[in-house]
């Protein structure tokens, strides 16, 4: 933890003196840089991101692009604080060229080595012809030796020559727009958008892969995989429900005021309502309230409402509710977000919470309640961006149910 403050206090430091000029200031080049963040076994996490004169970035992950405009240099050192996450990178620059210094988690007490190179352009090196084509989709097992870990999912896949693409989808959500290169048979992929830092490694053939899962660099997992067009998840509606002996959905939460909120408020009375179970700190939910943001700005004047219970892992309160009027600004969000819990975001402790839900098995989940207050449906994860057209079929099937709820 002393490095953690250490890093911090300077971070602080940077903060308070952003735009300001020195004479031993050090502006980052402007063009692309490759960045790596070290994980387990000795293996790199690369990406890609462009500087432009103005200091901003721009970080991709297939077709993914993030703005990041919270720059602040100092001497040789830059402090990067990435959009709606906690995570930030503090380094130093060795000189023009290069770049070093840590990704940093401060809530979770977590630093990852970072470094950055100036010019490079290709996110992993291809050396050799692929040995296979990937494309489609995939039935996937992880941690498949281990009960207590183990879990399905679906990959799927495009591949361009060398050059893949795609995302594993769980039944809680999907793994971002993973991005890397098949070398013989050797799959490399990842993605990194400044609260998640993925790395796939496999061994593939044209109907088999078998590899590991590394998130940040601290947690590595086995994954299997066979090649299946006809594999699907199961049903997101069916994962997470109400108890019996339960008939309603309550609670009361504090908004960033102190006002306790429930779904007695007369702001929802008689209205459709959506309940968000997400946290700021989760890629999938700020993915989800995009959506949400921009369904309910387009149908504010119908008879819905929305309202986020945050499960946040801030050690505190205030850091709580600091991360959530962060999203809130960064997204536009009108909407109310209530602090549900924070400290963690132990999905057993959450479940304690709303002990009418079986369980809380992914952030996000959504509550659809109707005009009656009664709970119509729960849909457990969701397909981002990332996931192509199961994305565009979510929102399709958001917007037929809602609209059957809102003619009752």
């Amino acid at each position: 933890m002393n490095k953690i403050l250490l890093i911090v206090i300077s971070g602080v430091l940077l903060l308070s003196c952003k735009k300001e000029k020195t004479n031993n200031e050090v502006l980052i080049k402007s063009g692309l840089w490759k960045a790596s963040l070290e994980v387990q076994d000795d293996k790199e996490l690369p990406f890609l991101f462009e500087v432009f004169e103005d200091q901003t970035l721009k970080i991709f992950n297939a077709e993914e692009v993030i703005d990041v405009d919270e720059v602040s240099i100092k001497g040789d050192s830059i402090f990067i604080k990435f959009p709606v996450f906690e995570g930030y990178i503090a380094a130093k620059f060795q000189d023009s060229m290069t770049i070093s210094g840590s990704f940093i988690k401060e809530s979770l007490d977590r630093i990852v080595p970072f470094k950055a190179e100036f010019g490079v352009k290709d996110r992993f090196e291809v050396i050799s012809k692929p040995a296979a084509n990937i494309k489609g989709n995939w039935e996937s097992i992880f941690s498949p030796e281990t009960p207590e870990d183990r879990y399905i999912a679906k990959g799927v896949f495009k591949q361009n020559g060398n050059v893949v693409t795609g995302t594993f989808r769980t039944t809680t959500g999907d793994y971002r727009f993973l991005e890397g290169v098949l070398n013989n048979n050797k799959l490399e992929l990842s993605a990194f958008d400044g609260a998640h830092a993925f790395l796939f490694t496999a061994q593939v053939t044209d109907s088999t892969m078998n590899g590991h899962f590394y998130s940040g660099n601290h947690w590595k997992e086995p994954f299997t995989a066979k090649r299946n067009e006809q594999y699907e998840l199961p049903s997101a509606d069916s994962l997470t429900f109400i108890k019996e002996g339960y008939d309603k959905l309550e609670f009361s939460f504090p908004d960033a005021k102190g006002n306790q909120v429930s779904l007695n408020d007369e702001r929802f009375k008689g209205k459709v309502t959506m309940v968000q179970i997400m946290g700021t700190w989760c890629p999938n939910c700020m993915d989800e309230t995009k959506y949400y943001v921009d369904y309910y700005n387009k149908n504010k004047d119908k008879n819905i409402a929305f309202v986020a219970l945050a499960f946040e892992y801030a050690k505190t309160s205030e850091k709580a509710f600091k991360s959530i009027e962060r999203l809130r600004s960064k997204l536009k969000v009108e909407y109310p977000i209530l602090l549900a819990q924070y400290g963690t975001s132990d999905k057993e402790k959450a479940q304690e919470k709303l002990p009418m839900l079986n369980h809380i098995l992914s952030y996000p989940t959504t509550i659809f309640v109707d005009k009656k207050g009664e709970i119509r449906k729960i849909h457990t994860g969701f397909n981002g961006p990332a996931t192509g057209q199961k994305y565009i079929d979510y929102k399709n099937e958001f917007e037929g149910f809602v609209n059957q709820l809102l003619k009752e």
